[in-house]
């Protein structure tokens, strides 16, 4: 099956026939390569080469467009020049894996400069192999196979973790990946994303998880792992909001911690999230007892813990009128104190079945 390639270098003009590109690029069924050399007859004998096999290929001529280039169509390969006018290769190459959009991206360099130093800088600069000219294709091609299976390996893996994420939203369970070392968010579900946001704000839109969330994590992570092997659960995060509260559950370590120093206490962190509303409660108390809707969520406050000066905070009202509304509901219940009070509530909790962390 041969592929659509396309030799133009990117400029204005020709924005919106690279995003048609894009749309059309065949991910599925064929890797897509970026050649970059400003050589017209290095880029012919590379494009058929690679076309004959399969490939999807585009091309560049000079630095800037290579930089277009992988921005807009992410490559799952790049064959660099490393001598060209402009923006030689071996800047291309550090501002490639200095995008995180494009870090990801493998990158082989075609170079006439055999000396160890040139070898060293391109590696330096984020290469992952290098090939000399003149270039013959077949090596090209083996060594590219041998890159490129492990960006399909990962595009496979991403694949599926992104399905597993979708059906965590589906039941309920919103999902996140924090970089401990930083607090980065890796990645988030739409509905996490949502649920953030209510509960923190928009700063986390800013890529970086809310402090209270980092802050948990790091104390949790140095013994997550024995703890998973004992399995015990580590302790979870709760943050309130009126009668909801959301829960953050510590899963597992998804990424390497080789680059975030001596110890197990960097790498990505799985975390899963699940809002619980107590509402139902609130209206079983209030139905079980006859109380009006205000006394039901004083007494649910009260089995909270909180005080009539935290109740009348959270309530909008004030403690002498917590206090009211608790004296009545002491009568209704035929109790005199609030430990008797949350008993009783508490024992028709369960009764009723109803799920609630007291």
């Amino acid at each position: 099956m041969r592929h659509r390639s396309s030799f133009m270098n990117p400029k204005p003009a020709d924005m919106p026939t690279l995003q048609a590109l894009n749309k059309t690029l065949d991910r599925a069924n064929s890797d897509v390569v970026l050649i970059v050399d400003d050589v017209p007859d290095n880029l012919s004998v590379l494009h058929d080469a690679l076309d004959e096999s399969g490939y999807t290929v585009l091309v560049a001529s000079s630095g800037e467009a290579a930089l277009q280039r992988t921005a807009q169509a992410l490559p799952d390969i790049v064959l660099l020049d490393a001598v060209m006018p402009g923006i030689d290769g071996f800047e291309v190459a550090r501002r490639i894996k200095a995008n995180a959009l494009t870090s990801h991206i493998p990158i082989i360099f075609m170079t006439g400069l055999t000396e160890t130093e040139y070898l060293v800088a391109a590696l330096e600069a984020g290469a992952i192999d290098y090939v000399t000219k003149p270039i013959k294709p077949k090596e090209v091609l083996a060594r590219m196979n041998v890159h490129l299976q492990g960006a399909r390996n990962a595009r496979q893996e991403a694949k599926q973790a992104g399905q597993a994420r979708n059906a965590l939203d589906a039941f309920g369970y919103a999902s996140i990946t924090v970089r401990a070392s930083d607090g980065r968010l890796m990645w988030q579900t739409a509905l996490a994303r949502d649920l953030l946001r209510e509960y923190f704000g928009p700063s986390h839109l800013q890529g970086v998880a809310p402090q209270p969330v980092v802050d948990w994590l790091r104390r949790n992570i140095s013994q997550a792992e024995a703890q998973a092997r004992a399995q015990i659960e580590p302790p979870r995060l709760s943050v309130e909001k009126g009668a909801k509260r959301l829960s953050f559950r510590l899963h597992q370590r998804t990424g390497d911690t080789d680059h975030d120093g001596p110890g197990n206490d960097g790498g990505d962190w799985l975390i899963i999230m699940r809002e619980v509303s107590d509402t139902a409660v609130i209206e079983a108390m209030s139905l079980s007892f006859r109380l009006t809707t205000r006394e039901a969520e004083v007494l649910y406050w009260v089995v909270k813990g909180k005080t009539n000066r935290d109740i009348g905070e959270i309530l909008g009202s004030s403690p002498a009128t917590a206090k009211k509304h608790l004296e009545r509901v002491y009568v209704k219940l035929g109790v005199e104190t609030r430990t008797a009070a949350a008993g009783m509530a508490m024992s028709r909790i369960r009764q009723l079945h109803l799920q609630f962390e007291g």
